[in-house]
């Protein structure tokens, strides 16, 4: 995944085998990315990515699972969220390639977004199935961590383990308490900040919790600030004025994909979607003055647990 992760357990029993345990961690987290993974030349997904178009290619439970939830994310959002925007984002210079020296032409864009589009993704359920019908390319890298810290989270469960924080790359999920007996707390962080300053804390407890911004990532050309998330339906990079958006749901999945979908969406549509759909979800807003905060009618009692 191209990331770190952090796991702290409460309960964890005495005497147990904590190799063995990190050792299951570790087998479940490369089977993830031997599924999921771009970086990897033969996964399932890149597989898949080279199958030929028309033909519907069986795949994997865990990789039906994550694709049916990010063409469900794609729908919700309008089209936001997007599963095959890579061709985009490497035009971009945002993926292998280095930074362009100029930016990209209409034509090249408009030429990409012939191409792109969760449209062109059939998938069937026992059996499953996955079908291009152009040659578009999957990459799952905004939901897959999510994904990741899901499956470690089970695999806590299954072993009797009550009280955990697993963490990804930034996107985690809890259950139960923090060694202090609490509930976990969580900060948000502000953006901009070099120091990783905490500019919210929240507590959570069975959830899931992930964070998309663009405050990192991004280049400038003529004096205009290109962030690295595309919007699939202009192929241009973001230009509204949400830094950041968090989000709490019952997976990390969900939230990772949502916490994207919301990110491209900007401040205004995306909370209108999170108070459609009761989505917890808080955003930090640029203005004039610094960051405003922002939340739906859901996140108010995560904020509440904070205190």
């Amino acid at each position: 995944m191209g990331t770190s992760y952090h796991i702290t357990m409460v309960d964890i029993r005495r005497g147990a085998n904590r190799a063995k345990l990190q050792a299951l961690i570790d087998s479940e987290l490369h089977q993830v990315n031997q599924v999921m993974s771009t970086y990897i030349d033969n996964s399932e997904l890149m597989r898949f990515n080279r199958s030929p178009v028309g033909q519907a290619i069986p795949v994997s439970k865990p990789l039906a699972d994550v694709v049916e939830m990010s063409l469900d994310i794609y729908r919700r959002s309008d089209g936001a969220f997007e599963v095959t925007v890579g061709p985009l984002v490497n035009l971009w210079g945002f993926g292998p390639q280095p930074e362009p020296e100029k930016i990209p032409s209409e034509t090249d864009i408009a030429r990409l977004q012939q191409i792109v589009g969760s449209d062109a993704l059939k998938m069937t359920r026992e059996p499953d199935t996955l079908t291009r019908e152009r040659p578009v390319e999957i990459d799952l890298s905004a939901i897959a961590k999510g994904y990741g810290v899901d499956r470690i989270a089970l695999l806590l469960e299954q072993r009797g383990i009550r009280n955990y924080l697993v963490e990804i790359g930034g996107e985690l999920r809890t259950l139960g308490k923090n060694p202090k007996g609490r509930i976990w707390r969580i900060g948000i962080e502000a953006p901009d900040s070099i120091e990783q300053i905490v500019q919210q804390s929240i507590g959570v407890s069975g959830k899931g919790v992930a964070t998309s911004g663009d405050y990192r990532n991004y280049y400038e050309r003529g004096g205009v600030r290109y962030a690295h998330s595309i919007d699939p339906r202009t192929g241009r990079p973001l230009q509204h004025r949400l830094a950041s958006v968090t989000v709490v749901a019952d997976s990390c999945a969900e939230a990772d994909g949502l916490a994207t979908a919301l990110n491209v969406l900007g401040d205004e549509a995306g909370m209108a979607l999170a108070e459609r759909e009761n989505l917890a979800v808080f955003m930090l807003v640029k203005t004039d003055k610094g960051f405003e905060q922002r939340y739906s009618a859901a996140f108010a009692p995560y904020l509440e647990k904070s205190e």
